[in-house]
């Protein structure tokens, strides 16, 4: 037993000192080992550490770390399971040993063994035999500020040094003590690398990870499965830190640039239609503007049109005239012939008797004429007579006393009629009020039954173009009345609240965010009403005052989802706690009270009672989310008027029927005072006396023969010429109706060309091609005429203001539209557009903006975003993955070399062990390294698409954010960024046990394989002594050896099975390693046989702890004189 077995290894036998050793270990003030050196002594063998739990063993073990290994990499008492937090430099530095409790504050502080003023020393002398070298490696710590970390310097020196002899007795100041171990003593460093690449070189270690080895070695625990042993024991992690900064540093670059393209694209996307907009907003002004001046040109354009046509008719008129004055001439040529034949035909009459016949004949004219006049007039008088109800008088008595009772009732009719007039006007004046009332009636309760509101339709307009204008939502704007109303048990009180909140009811709520922008609209617009707004602040709720008990705020409801409840809560119980008196004696007593009649009591003994509306008046209630009553109330009240409307309808027709009435009598009877001479309409005596003259002619035309003959032919010659004469006439009146329409003609056409001679209707002339086809497109297939020029005119007059009106409200919808979008486009951009204004006349720096976005900001973003996406971040990205993967590939390198050194050791007769790395089957490793892999797919085309930019991107921050971590899910994050990136978790680890002769397997071991413990703790010492033969260079056979020799085990044989222990103990034997093994004293039965010396720490009070050193021989003996 106290000889270990030979594994078949081809050591020789006087190697066992060789390579470098710990030959002693010195500690000052190091931890609870206070006050004085204490010294550990292997001399180059195997040492046993031991000592109850807690009594100083792990501190000494910290102390080795400490010398070798860099502070980074270092976790104090890692072996024990201690939270770093509990040890750390500062705390062995001052000699840390327990915590107190602050009685006040209930926190605990750690209480020291040592103040800030003393220093410590840690020192190691490492010796190889072989070449008879001595290295010294010792650290020295004070506190250079009270509340931070400890300062030290390293201390590294091909010498034998020791705390008493060279550290000490310098005095109190730090730098005599480096001042004294300079050279040639030794050599000073103030850094770990230089002092640990110092040492390295010493030792014959290459690399750093051989000191990480030596740290997890130090570390190890009891083995639970394969794979973590040899991620953590057998692998160094990898810095990829600085990689993950570096590539979120350029994606970050990365980001900056695709928000500029995002941004650059969004102001593009805002710009375009607003731009077009204003192009087209110019053609339309242009369009409007040319329809102006052709309307304004209409009057030059119809005078020369006119005057065409005038001068077409003026050519016809003449033809017409020549045509007609040579009829006239032919006619007048009949006429004097006929004339002769008449005066002839007369003085043969006049020879035979005829002129008593004549005279006779012309007396008969003139009297039935004068007779045929009288009787017309006397038919009209009948019938005027008749119209007013009375008879036509027979006599001249008759008739004058008739005309006197006319003038009276003309009299009595013109009062009444005024007395009418005066009736018709109060009524139509009280029909118009009622109409104008039922109108506003009618919109009002068509408003009310588009919503739920009780709010007037005036004050809902106010606010409904308020938010139309600033794109607001109505909904997110309501007026206070929409939110309260009175509770449904308390609607005996209904009258008085609404009187007393209704300009309260009527303000309007705005959100803080839109304040700034309703402020100014409302200050800039013509509202042409009143309106009351409150801003509302965000502010957290508070607790409001007590409420009279009888207080009118208790019988008001708010509407329980509105967001604006606790604002309206506070504002109730500020301006409404008032006393809902029942009886006029707690009226008068409280100091602000209403009565349900609606009397209202202010402080300062201010009354008041407004009784210009009716209280129960429902058409003037503003509060309630619903408005069903309101509605009610006002269709009673229109259906109340509209059966007054009727009534001063029937009465007003009736007025007018009567005035109608009497104005056709009034008409009359002025008429009738025309006839004031009854001989007027005497005809019967004129009938009389024409009787009796045409019988006395007949009596004469019937004594003579002759004198009959010739008065009939004077009768057809007379009717000749009086025909003839007739005809002569109407050719005379139409040639001279032809003569005035050639006057008429020619003064319209020196008009009209005086008309077109003037300036400036001459530069209108310009207009007429266009006016052309705007004619017939206003007026279609027409016939123009001289006559039909100016009502063509007006008819395209109306056609092009029609248009122009379309085209100028197109241009307005679209000025609103633009404005809009650029109100729009500022708000999101205010940097960008803090010197250009909303208006139609800034359409030019919007277009400015748009073409420079366009042509150099976009491109120039875009050719930015994709040489960072190519040459920085995907570079950067193939570049991570190619660490990566040159990670991946040294930890196969790395298990190559132990491979190597595992087909050294015999793991059983005839057999060795051979290490196998497979790629982990985990889902987030693999999808990690599939979208490494997508990033860089088809970077090295650099494709200028910008769907690929694009996707690469998305690609990158998929990635970026995860490494960032992002809201929310920081933790689980940083979780996967640890797993992915960390290439040691890219692989799972299984053993291999082979046959020597042809490799063969013979058994596998793998994490899932259900081995045992002990199994797994000897194929865990295998690995771990080839990994240490690896990392240490050790040289197989060698006599002499410059290579490190010394290992540190904590507890790990102490926690293994006994049978698993003492394999690795032989195995690290046969090795020639130098183990400080650290245990508690329950397990030195098994690594007493493989010790030559042993350390046994003790801390009996809790305080301080002690170090003894005893040969094995000594422990030994003890142990016997214990037990007997």
């Amino acid at each position: 037993m106290n000889e270990p077995q030979s594994l078949g290894l081809d050591f020789v036998a006087d190697d066992t000192l060789s390579g470098f050793r710990l030959q002693r270990l010195e500690v000052f003030n190091w931890g609870t080992f206070d006050g004085r050196v204490w010294t550990l002594n292997p001399e180059g063998r195997n040492a046993l550490l031991t000592g109850d739990i807690g009594s100083g063993k792990s501190t000494l073990v910290d102390a080795v770390t400490t010398l070798l290994v860099p502070a980074q990499r270092i976790a104090y008492n890692k072996a024990a399971g201690a939270d770093s937090r509990e040890r750390t430099l500062r705390s062995y530095v001052l000699g840390h040993y327990k915590s107190e409790r602050n009685e006040i504050s209930g926190t605990a502080r750690p209480v020291a063994l040592r103040d800030h003023n003393n220093y410590s020393v840690i020192l190691g002398v490492f010796h190889n035999a072989g070449y008879d070298q001595t290295v010294t490696l010792a650290q020295v710590f004070w506190i250079k500020d009270a509340q931070g970390q400890p300062a030290r310097f390293f201390v590294a020196a091909e010498r034998d040094l020791s705390i008493a002899a060279d550290f000490a007795n310098f005095g109190s100041d730090i730098s005599a003590l480096r001042k004294r171990l300079r050279r040639p003593l030794a050599e000073i460093f103030d850094s770990f690398p230089p002092y640990g690449a110092w040492f390295r070189r010493r030792f014959g270690i290459d690399n750093e990870q051989a000191l990480d080895l030596f740290h997890q070695t130090v570390s190890m625990k009891s083995v639970g499965n394969l794979t973590d042993f040899v991620r953590s024991h057998m692998l160094e992690p990898f810095d990829v830190e600085p990689r993950i900064a570096a590539l979120i540093g350029h994606f970050d670059d990365l980001n900056r640039a695709h928000e500029a393209v995002l941004k650059a694209k969004r102001q593009v996307a805002l710009l375009s239609p607003l731009v077009a907009n204003g192009n087209q907003h110019a053609a339309l002004a242009l369009q409007v503007e040319e329809l102006r001046d052709c309307r304004d040109a209409l009057t030059a354009y119809f005078a020369s049109l006119k005057l065409g046509l005038l001068d077409k008719r003026l050519a016809g008129l003449a033809e017409d005239w020549r045509r007609q004055d040579a009829q006239v001439r032919r006619s007048e040529g009949q006429r004097d012939t006929q004339r002769a034949q008449e005066a002839e035909l007369k003085q043969n009459i006049a020879d035979n008797g005829g002129d008593r016949l004549e005279r006779l004949a012309a007396e008969i004219r003139r009297l039935e004429h004068d007779c045929q006049a009288r009787q017309r007039k006397a038919q009209r008088y009948a019938d005027l007579v008749r119209a007013i109800g009375d008879t036509p008088c027979a006599d001249e008595a008759a008739f004058l006393d008739q005309r006197q009772r006319w003038s009276s009732l003309a009299e009595e009719a013109r009062e009444r009629e005024a007395g009418l007039q005066n009736e018709l006007t109060e009524h139509g004046v009280s029909l118009r009020q009622g109409k104008l009332e039922h109108d506003e009636l009618t919109a009002e309760i068509r408003s009310l039954k588009a919503r739920r509101s009780n709010i007037p339709a005036e004050q809902v307009s106010m606010r409904s173009a308020l938010c139309r204008a600033l794109a607001l939502s109505e909904d997110a704007m309501p007026f206070a009345g929409e939110l309260l109303q009175v509770s449904d048990d308390e609607r005996d009180w209904e009258g008085a609240a609404e009187r007393l909140l209704r300009n309260f009811g009527l303000s309007l709520l705005v959100p803080d965010d839109d304040y700034a922008q309703v402020a100014a609209w409302v200050d800039q617009t013509q509202l042409r009403g009143r309106l009351v707004y409150f801003r509302i602040r965000r502010s957290a709720r508070s607790e409001l005052p007590d409420l009279h008990r009888d207080s009118l705020a208790r019988k008001l409801s708010i509407k329980p989802d509105s967001p604006y409840y606790d604002w309206l809560e506070r504002e109730l119980v500020h301006r409404f706690d008032v006393a809902c008196c029942a009886t006029q004696e707690q009226f008068r007593r409280e100091l602000r009270a209403i009565t349900r009649a609606g009397q209202i009591k202010a402080p300062g003994e201010r009354h008041e009672k407004d009784d210009r509306h009716r209280l129960d008046d429902r058409s003037r209630y503003v509060l309630g989310w619903t408005n069903a009553a309101k509605i009610a109330a006002l269709e009673a009240k229109a259906r109340t008027l509209e059966v007054r409307l009727a009534e001063l309808g029937s009465r007003i027709g009736r007025i007018q029927q009567e005035q109608n009435a009497l104005k056709s009598r009034l008409t009359t009877l002025s008429k009738l005072d025309e006839y004031a001479d009854f001989n007027e309409l005497d005809w019967q005596s004129l009938a009389t006396e024409v009787a009796r003259l045409q019988e006395e002619k007949r009596s004469l035309e019937s004594a003579s023969d002759l004198l009959r003959q010739l008065s009939e032919q004077l009768r057809e010659v007379t009717a000749a010429l009086k025909a003839l004469e007739t005809q002569l006439e109407e050719q005379r009146d139409k040639r001279s109706r032809i003569e005035q329409r050639q006057s008429d003609a020619s003064a319209l056409r020196e008009q009209m060309q005086a008309l077109l001679l003037d300036p400036k209707m001459a530069a209108q002339t310009a207009y007429f091609e266009r006016l052309d086809a705007v004619r017939r497109e206003a007026l279609g297939e027409h016939q123009l005429s001289v006559e039909s020029c100016e009502n063509r005119q007006q008819e395209t007059r109306v056609w092009l203001q029609t248009r122009m009106d379309a085209e100028a409200r197109k241009l307005n919808l679209l000025r609103d539209r633009i404005i809009q979008a650029m109100v729009a486009y500022k708000e999101e951009f205010k940097l960008d557009t803090a010197e250009v204004d909303a208006s139609i006349e800034a359409v030019f720096e919007y277009r400015n903006m748009l073409d420079k976005l366009q042509a150099d900001d976009l491109p120039r973003f875009e050719a930015r975003f994709k040489e960072l996406l190519n040459e920085n971040t995907i570079r950067e990205v193939a570049n991570f993955n190619a660490q990566l993967a040159m990670w991946r590939e040294t930890i196969r390198e790395r298990i190559a070399r132990i491979n190597t050194s595992l087909t050294q050791i015999d793991y059983n007769p005839g057999r060795y062990i051979a290490l196998e790395a497979q790629p982990t089957p985990d889902a987030d490793i693999r999808d990690f390294q599939t979208e490494l892999r997508a990033c860089t797919e088809g970077s090295l085309t650099g494709s200028e698409d910008a769907q690929y930019s694009e996707a690469k991107f998305l690609q990158v921050r998929q990635i970026i954010e995860r490494l960032r971590g992002r809201d929310g899910l920081s933790e689980q994050d940083r979780r996967w960024t640890v797993k992915v990136t960390d290439v040691r978790y890219w692989f799972v680890f299984a053993a291999s046990e082979r046959w020597r002769e042809d490799h063969s397997e013979h058994e596998h071991y793998s994490d899932s394989g259900g081995k045992s413990g002990g199994q797994k703790e000897k194929l865990a010492y295998t690995i771990l002594a080839a990994s240490l033969a690896y990392q240490f260079g050790l040289e197989w056979g060698a006599v002499r050896s410059r290579s490190f020799r010394f290992v540190v085990i904590d507890e790990a044989f102490g926690r293994g099975s006994d049978e698993s222990a003492q394999y690795g103990l032989r195995l690290f034997a046969q090795l020639n390693l130098q183990l400080l093994i650290v245990t508690p004293l329950q397990k030195i039965h098994i690594i007493e046989p493989f010790v030559s010396s042993v350390g046994f720490v003790h801390n009996e009070e809790g305080r301080t702890s002690k170090l003894r050193n005893l040969t094995i021989e000594e422990y030994r003996a003890e142990k016997v004189k214990a037990a007997g």
